[in-house]
């Protein structure tokens, strides 16, 4: 099954969007604190190249802010959104 992560910061009003989001239309995502956690926040860069969250990890597919859209259309490609 594929995964999903989100690294986000607890200040970030876009991050807590889009975990409500994927929480309403039950996405099962592990959620991981970048100003909290030092390793994935590394993590996080490495991935982007930037420091900015929210960041959404889809099976090996990142996408950088809260782009509801492309995020909606990379998890029905997944087939983890119906």
């Amino acid at each position: 099954m594929a995964k999903v992560k989100v690294y986000s910061t607890s200040a970030c009003p876009y991050c807590v969007m889009l975990e409500n989001w994927l929480n309403e239309n039950m996405v099962e995502h592990d959620h991981y604190n970048v100003g909290e956690d030092r390793e994935k926040a590394k993590e996080m860069i490495i991935k982007t190249g930037q420091r900015g969250v929210p960041v959404i990890d889809i099976d090996g597919e990142v996408i950088v802010g809260f782009a509801k859209a492309r995020i909606e259309a990379v998890l029905k490609e997944k087939g983890l959104l119906s």
